[in-house]
């Protein structure tokens, strides 16, 4: 009896491990949808990536009736995804899309590439896009919304509750824009899990957000903070496209990527299912770094540009991928959005108990009417109240949705492209018509110019020989060093797009005398021999310090000496280079690509010989830093 008692014990536990291991392979499975609907408008049908897209040539997604056009796009690009932007479908009078569909959540994806197609205007494809009882886009432009985002074709991906067995999407030309027209390349209608609904925290407010099935969302931002960007096919079966977070990051201080190592598990807590969001989200992080002086010092900051007048759902994903951090007050961090205090003490393992298991906030941020476009602040900052362990943050992933207003309406205005700027052509202009006197009159004349050009140059080539003995080493008490011109072309903007990252080049528009050249002993005095007390961050070239030259903050960016190169260039972008504008909020930002939409562009260089034989700092005598007056961040 005692043996059969133990058999069925055995059995009995035999069993409840076959349950748990059935639970956590259904729960890891990827969400498989009811509707998974691809149209590809104006094309064939076509198997991409494992997905299947389905012509609209004579489907029954077209009302009978209506009229519209297909054609072939008049100047593809090979960087661009053949299937659904090689073809489109062209509307001059409203039309309709009706799709089958199961009730309940769906994403709607609308693929747009801004291109001729038919020999129309690119530029007059201004149309307004509405899905049931909401407006997702209005008065839209995808040729300007290219240009201002520097994209190569856009995608649009919205949330919606569809109650009924038909999805409807109508496409409506302007009627205030002659000769106006709208187009479509591509459609996605997939059903997905209500993963959204919840009661978000309202920042700045003592009450919770409702997000329910009367909510439509707009994504704007989906991110893998510290890791690399997830393409749809290797989603969770939801097919979202998640990026890198570089681009977004505010200032020097970036912080660190950190990722789990090989013998941490990630283990989905049980009322979480992994098509939340991918795995390779949570084995990934940005923290802010190993020093905590330094960390103590700065905020982990991104930057998004939003819409106006529209409130966003901010979900935060988090996972402790450290393997020392395994109890509670040992990371603690304040989480700020907009400025206001969102988290005091998100502490990730308070959460869920222990590292390695991941969780996600929700929060929803009013963005006030204004200028058309603000900047949504996400900032994170060590909680010094708490004494944890570590003076530290983390994040490992960012969704931003647009949630709309009462009336239904998402549609938000047109992105401004920024003022080009003629390129100067140095070569100098030919005369298109003229005689032999006249040719001989430009042969004499050049003759003479040159006899005068080559006595300058020898003059300015002895005095700057004389010049050049009588120079020293200035002191640091010497007065301001002299200002040098900023490189006409010397910013590189890049920005991605799903699949295809475009880099466009746009000339300073600052004065040249925003630019300084520093000594070296100038640099040495402002930093106090580089006191690891003045550092405000650490960037991807090195240090950057707080000093004091002339009178004025300036910040400094030491040359990294691991990089082994003689020339390190930096793009920056500072919105706030007027003279005369404060703010108490201020951080230092010196390196790498920061976007802000009220920027304008500056370049930055360090380089010069190696002065590891002259000195023992090892640092470049020879550096060119931007002396930033009144700096503001956040």
């Amino acid at each position: 009896m005692r043996n059969l008692g133990q058999l069925r014990y055995r059995r009995l536990i035999y069993d409840l491990l076959l349950l748990a291991f059935v639970v956590g392979e259904v729960l890891a499975a990827d969400y498989l949808p009811a509707d998974n609907n691809l149209v590809n408008c104006g094309g064939p049908d076509e198997e991409v990536d494992g997905r299947q897209w389905t012509t609209d040539k004579g489907s029954k997604f077209l009302l009978a009736g209506a009229k519209s056009s297909t054609y072939e796009t008049d100047n593809y690009k090979s960087s661009v995804p053949r299937i659904p932007y090689m073809t489109a479908r062209v509307f001059q009078s409203e039309f309709t899309y009706s799709i089958p569909v199961a009730a309940g959540r769906k994403f709607v994806r609308l693929h747009f590439y801004p291109a001729s197609y038919g020999g129309l205007n690119a530029t007059k494809a201004i149309f307004s896009v509405s899905c049931g009882p909401y407006t997702l886009l209005k008065n839209f432009s995808a040729a300007q919304t290219a240009e201002a985002l520097n994209y190569d074709f856009i995608i649009k991906e919205y949330s919606i509750n569809v109650p009924s067995t038909m999805l409807n999407i109508t496409f409506t030309p302007a009627s205030n824009v002659p000769n106006s027209y709208a187009f479509v390349n591509g459609i996605e209608a997939v059903s997905h899990p209500d993963i959204y609904s919840t009661d978000a925290k309202l920042v700045g407010l003592s009450n919770q957000f409702p997000v329910d099935n009367s909510t439509a969302l707009e994504n704007v931002y989906r991110l893998n903070v510290g890791g690399n960007a997830i393409s749809p096919s290797s989603d969770t079966g939801l097919y979202r496209s998640w990026y890198d977070d570089m681009l977004y990051i505010f200032g020097a201080a970036s912080g660190v990527s950190q990722t789990a190592g090989p013998k941490m598990t990630i283990a989905y807590p049980t009322d979480m299912p992994t098509y939340v969001a991918p795995v390779n989200i949570y084995k990934t992080a940005r923290t802010m770094g190993p020093n905590q002086d330094v960390n103590s010092k700065y905020n982990l900051t991104w930057v998004f540009t939003v819409d106006s007048g529209f409130s966003y759902l901010v979900r935060l994903h988090f996972c402790e991928v450290s393997e020392y951090i395994t109890k509670l007050n040992q990371r603690v961090f304040e989480i700020f959005l907009n400025n206001k205090t969102a988290d005091p003490g998100a502490d990730v393992v308070g959460w869920t108990k222990t590292n390695g298991v991941p969780i996600y906030k929700d929060y929803v941020v009013i963005v006030p009417s204004g200028p058309p476009q603000q900047d949504l602040w996400l900032a994170l900052h060590p909680d010094l109240k708490a004494v944890s362990n570590y003076y530290d943050a983390i994040l490992n992933g960012v969704e931003i949705f647009k949630i709309n207003v009462t009336d239904g309406i998402l549609a938000g205005t047109n992105p401004i492209p920024a003022p080009k700027q003629d390129r100067i052509d140095p070569s100098p202009k030919r005369s298109s018509s003229g005689s032999g006197d006249s040719n001989k009159t430009g042969v004499i004349g050049g003759s003479i110019g040159g006899s005068i050009a080559a006595v300058l140059l020898v003059g300015l080539l002895v005095c700057f020989l004389a010049r050049r003995r009588q120079r020293k080493e200035p002191k640091a008490s010497d007065g301001p060093s002299g200002w040098l011109p900023l490189s006409l072309y010397g910013n590189s903007h890049s920005s991605g797009s799903a699949k295809t990252t475009t880099t466009g080049s746009y000339a300073s528009s600052l004065p040249s005398n925003l630019c300084r050249h520093f000594s070296f002993a100038e640099i040495k005095a402002a930093t106090k021999n580089f006191d690891d007390a003045l550092i405000l961050g650490v960037g991807g070239f090195g240090k950057v310090y707080k000093g004091e030259i002339d009178g004025g903050t300036t910040m400094l960016q030491e040359s990294a000496e691991e990089s082994g190169k003689g020339f390190v260039r930096m793009d920056i972008e500072e919105g706030t280079l007027d003279k005369g504008k404060k703010d108490p909020d201020s951080s230092a930002g010196l390196d790498g690509n920061v976007t802000d939409s009220r920027s304008s562009g500056m370049s930055m260089s360090i380089g010069g010989r190696s002065l590891a034989s002259e000195d023992s700092d090892g640092l470049t005598p020879s550096a060119v830093f931007s002396q930033i007056m009144n700096p503001k961040g956040r």
